[in-house]
């Protein structure tokens, strides 16, 4: 029987225990409000990471844990956060390194792997939705725009940051890129957008005839079409999930319209969408799962 610790960092920190991919007791959380986006963004590196194994050990793990997995927003590779837009304080972080050492001066010695917070997500998927052997792909729509894949496949795989339009005034995105889809359905970017109203009253607003909240809302599903016209372009059809804490505003029959417009060629057209409504404990089961196949350290 494996034990093992899974703990995603986005715009909040989530930990649990699992025993073999089970979650054992409930998740640690900061902060409590699930409503605060902003709260990480005020602690510099190194009190993050203390915030992070503070929420591990808020879990009580007694006796021997097999692995450790951190899935946090960015890009991610060997240990390192290379960079991390929407965590900025992140970037060139040994995290691998730093989380490490804490864990031991705690009395935790395991290996440890970080991931990207989406693969997470998609690993997730996999082990709970029972398909470890197929292709798995996921949008995680939350502050920022996420793009997974399990089983995970060397490269960036930053699909937030596509390009989806040429308009030289779509720059909302927080890498400072123009055009990314990111720079359109992130909350963030929306908030930047619409500086006199949130997110959450521009699509109210869009169904009861705004003209010009209707406007984004169509441009909104017509991102996230172009976004996944790609992958299954470049990848093949299959089967996408959608989620994260903004899924709420996703309209899938105005998204599948959208792609019956873009995605033309017939063996490419047997593509499956499937809305799985936002759950900390899939993230936390998939990085801990992803940590006992290849850890960092």
């Amino acid at each position: 029987m494996s034990r093992t610790i899974g703990i995603v960092v986005s715009s909040r920190i989530v930990a649990g225990l699992m025993e073999d991919h089970k979650l054992v007791g409930e998740l640690s959380q900061f902060p409590d409000n699930p409503d605060d986006h902003e709260a990480l963004l005020e602690h510099p590196f190194e009190s993050l990471c203390h915030l992070i194994t503070d929420q591990v050990m808020a879990l009580q793990p007694e006796g021997q844990i097999d692995a450790i997995g951190v899935a946090l927003p960015g890009i991610i590779r060997g240990g390192i956060v290379e960079d991390s837009p929407n965590l900025a304080q992140l970037k060139g972080g040994k995290i691998a390194e730093a989380l490490s050492g804490i864990f031991q001066s705690k009395g935790i010695v395991a290996p440890l792997k970080t991931m990207n917070d989406a693969d997470a997500v998609a690993a997730g998927l996999a082990v709970t939705q029972g398909r470890m052997d197929r292709l798995v792909r996921v949008w995680t729509i939350g502050n920022g725009i996420g793009f997974g894949r399990y089983p995970y496949t060397a490269g960036v795989w930053e699909g937030g940051h596509m390009v989806v339009t040429l308009d030289p005034k779509e720059t909302y995105c927080g890498c400072g890129g123009r055009g990314h889809l990111e720079g359109i359905m992130g909350y963030r970017a929306m908030r930047l957008r619409f500086l006199d109203m949130e997110p959450e009253e521009v699509f109210a607003a869009a169904k009861k005839g705004d003209a010009r909240c209707m406007d984004f809302v169509r441009l909104w599903h017509r991102g996230l079409g172009a976004a996944t016209a790609t992958s299954i372009h470049l990848g093949g059809p299959g089967r996408f999930y959608f989620t994260g804490i903004n899924v709420r505003f996703l309209d899938l029959n105005l998204l599948k319209e959208y792609l019956w417009q873009m995605v033309k060629m017939s063996p490419l057209q047997s593509y499956a969408l499937e809305v799985v409504p936002e759950n900390s404990e899939v993230a936390v089961i998939g990085a801990a799962a992803s940590a006992l196949l290849a850890p960092d350290s």
